[in-house]
């Protein structure tokens, strides 16, 4: 293996544990504290339970808890004035109930329906992240160098990051495009794009929740009022419903933390010494 590729791949590694692993640290010792736990171990096992109840991602449920305003620790519910929202419909998934997908079935079929629009076999899914901008959750057609280096992309850094900072689509000549360090364009050069087409996915209150992008292999392909139409009200669907699972399905698991924890439901707690561990009943998305 080339030198500079071990190197690559060794400092996007380094990142991704300094990112997740202090966050989910960070969350057992807020638990810890709120709830008076006994050790680390006992709030980690409450954060695997809720996440295994609700399917979602530990990392999503810690970085939730950390965000959010603490409880009344007299109240039984963490938000007891929330009312049920009913999940926006999803015509890109047709025969799938919208209140039972999970977010990786979602992204997923994000990125199935944008390929086939611009017939491409490149392309990715980032969702918004409170720690480090965007957060590759699914791809396809990369290879590991690519998926690698372009795990979490900052403000500015490349034609998603740009798209989610204007919240509108950006094309992209790879080879000229400006916003592109020389190490991540030839990273997207050897894949064989020369063209990108990144499109925020915005929820109903108008923020940004991610961004997916498709690459393409012919150079200056810019997109036809017919595909701009539908990778519009692809990106549309997406975001209304991400949003929606950061609202309730999120919320759900925190309230399930919550009781969890005033209860102190340790009893047959499963060890793990990493916090990333995946739940028993995972979501597919990364």
């Amino acid at each position: 293996m080339p030198e500079v590729i071990r190197l690559r791949r060794e400092t996007v590694d380094l990142r991704a544990r300094l990112r997740s692993h202090p966050l989910i640290a960070q969350a057992q010792g807020v638990l810890r504290e709120r709830y008076r736990l006994p050790d680390p171990q006992s709030a980690f096992t409450l954060l695997q339970r809720s996440s295994q109840t609700h399917n979602v991602k530990l990392r999503t449920l810690a970085a939730a808890l950390l965000r959010m305003d603490r409880p009344d620790p007299k109240s039984p519910l963490w938000f007891p004035e929330r009312a049920p929202e009913e999940a926006p419909a999803l015509p890109f998934l047709p025969g799938v109930r919208t209140g039972e997908v999970n977010r990786g079935t979602v992204v997923k079929g994000v990125l199935s329906q944008a390929l086939e629009v611009l017939g491409s076999d490149m392309g990715d899914v980032q969702l918004a992240d409170p720690v480090s901008g965007l957060r590759m959750v699914q791809h396809h057609g990369f290879g590991r160098e690519f998926v690698d280096f372009f795990a979490h992309v900052g403000e500015g850094e490349t034609s998603c990051a740009t798209a989610a900072a204007r919240a509108r689509p950006v094309m992209s000549d790879i080879a000229t495009d400006r916003v592109f360090s020389d190490t991540a364009r030839e990273v997207i050069l050897a894949t064989g794009s020369r063209t990108a087409h990144s499109i925020p996915m915005t929820g109903a209150s108008r923020r940004v929740v991610g961004v997916f992008s498709v690459h393409i292999s012919q150079a200056g392909r810019s997109l036809t009022n017919a595909e701009a139409g539908i990778l519009h009200q692809l990106a549309t669907r997406a975001g209304l419903w991400l949003e929606w699972h950061e609202r309730t399905v999120v919320l759900d698991a925190l309230e399930d933390l919550h009781q969890r924890a005033q209860g102190a439901d340790l009893e047959a707690a499963p060890r793990a010494s990493d916090p990333e561990t995946a739940p028993r009943r995972p979501d597919p998305g990364p």
